[in-house]
């Protein structure tokens, strides 16, 4: 099955579904699993999970906006559950970065995407690096998404 976005009224349920496992469930489950055996293990240190800043919601992708607005929801709640054994979870929301899938769209699309972002530019990987950086340096930081988008969402 091709998973794609699409209009909430032509979405079907193994459409909605595919996109809500890989991008919550999948989060979940890692997340579950790793505060388990930090817990057990007694090791403090950070959760840091990816959001989106399609998270507010974006025309033609319910499935993946909710997915994603579910995992910046319960990274706060897990900040909440899991700060008593001295772990930290937060989150990184992107906006539009150069990657493989971005670079393969059609230029003229590409175009009108980046003249939408204040910044005039898409970010890059590695500046998402830097803010889990930021973030695992920061031992006050917990319970929120920081986003990086060139200013999209202000």
């Amino acid at each position: 099955m091709k998973i794609k976005d699409g209009e909430m009224t032509k979405l079907s349920l193994a459409q909605w579904q595919a996109v809500i496992d890989v991008n919550l469930t999948g989060v979940f489950l890692c997340t579950r699993e790793v505060a388990a055996k930090m817990i057990e293990q007694k090791s403090q240190g950070a959760i840091i999970n990816i959001s989106s800043i399609s998270r507010a919601g974006n025309i033609g992708q319910t499935n993946y906006s909710a997915a994603k607005a579910g995992v910046a929801a319960a990274t706060v709640t897990w900040a909440r559950e899991l700060a008593r054994y001295g772990i930290r979870v937060a989150g990184v929301a992107p906006g539009f970065i150069e990657t493989e899938m971005t670079g393969s769209m059609r230029p003229e699309a590409l175009e009108k995407m980046t003249s939408a972002i204040p910044l005039k530019r898409m970010g890059r990987p590695d500046e998402i690096a830097h803010s889990v950086a930021y973030i695992l340096e920061n031992d006050y930081f917990s319970g929120r998404i920081l986003e990086l988008d060139g200013a999209m969402r202000i």
